[in-house]
């Protein structure tokens, strides 16, 4: 299908002419307008429209939505590993990962929502991946146990910065209501039917998600660095 030459689309943008558009710009714009419209404002004769071409003329670059979905995926991955580099800390390395990947889903919640767990088989993610497992590696672990242990770091950092994007590109309104469980519900518990809810029912609503987080993330590296082959050495990690 020919792009069309209109002067501008429905957007006000000029529409773009033949052999202007790109897999580049597709994934741009995919981003932009999921930021601004959320999953549920993201289709191809919107995506069609904001680049001022026939949506059909999407499927020169992908095959089907599913495969844009995936350069997304990829291209959320590469933002996030934009200055990412192996450190001699392999420690540091995996803090690095986990940190700036959540950094970005929390930037696009909508297009991590939609794509944190699919598996890309992208440049950005085979680089990752690669730097990943080479840090499990220089920590002594090896063959399948590597594997596995590459797997479970791979799958908490997306299983957790994919669940908080999810929540974050809920409607304003539902991520308030949520919000107010630990002050409507949670607070006001019962002691005789919540004993223990009762202990701490004013400190629940204290906790914020950064927080919440980065215990999370100590958790696993303690847990790493406990059975790694060759724990780190670095003064910020030795017993």
């Amino acid at each position: 299908m020919t792009v069309g030459t209109t002067p501008r689309s429905r957007e006000g943008q000029r529409r773009l002419q033949r052999g202007d558009l790109t897999r580049e710009l597709i994934v741009r714009e995919s981003l932009r307008l999921l930021d601004t419209q959320g999953v549920a404002g993201f289709s191809m004769p919107k995506l069609g429209r904001a680049l001022g071409a026939d949506p059909t003329a999407v499927y020169r670059h992908f095959g089907s939505k599913d495969d844009l979905v995936l350069a997304i995926a990829d291209h959320l991955i590469e933002e996030s590993m934009a200055d990412l580099a192996p450190r001699d800390c392999w420690v540091e390395t995996l803090t690095g990962i986990s940190r700036m990947l959540r950094r970005t889903y929390q930037a696009h919640p909508a297009a991590a929502s939609l794509s944190s767990n699919r598996t890309t088989m992208g440049p950005a993610e085979m680089n990752v991946v690669n730097i990943i497992i080479g840090a499990v590696l220089q920590a002594g672990f090896e063959g399948a146990e590597a594997a596995v242990v590459y797997r479970a770091i791979g799958d908490f950092n997306l299983s957790w910065s994919g669940c908080e994007a999810s929540f974050l590109a809920l409607d304003e309104r539902l991520q308030k209501n949520d919000q107010a469980a630990w002050t409507r519900a949670y607070l006001t518990v019962d002691q005789a039917d919540y004993p223990a809810i009762w202990q701490i029912r004013e400190e629940l609503p204290k906790v914020d998600d950064d927080e919440i987080y980065e215990t999370i993330l100590s958790f696993v590296l303690a847990g790493l660095i406990a059975r790694a082959p060759r724990p780190c050495t670095c003064p910020n990690h030795v017993a």
